[in-house]
């Protein structure tokens, strides 16, 4: 699993996730988020480095309440 930054424009790439959950409903921005996570995973294609980064996102601490 790689955890450095792995690929060129990050911020455009996030600016484009904001983007196509610009106006949605929050069920249709959940829809959006599990069709790209099983577009992703299909990308990576490794089932050991998928359960790996579905690990450590869950050991990820939750962000602080508001």
């Amino acid at each position: 699993m790689k955890t450095s930054l792995n690929f060129k424009d990050a911020d455009g790439f996030y600016e484009q996730l904001l983007d196509a959950h610009a106006g949605l409903s929050p069920q249709q921005s959940e829809l959006l988020n599990a069709r790209l996570i099983l577009l992703l995973a299909n990308q990576v294609g490794d089932a050991q480095v998928l359960r790996e980064c579905v690990e450590a996102a869950a050991r990820l601490p939750e962000p602080p309440a508001e």
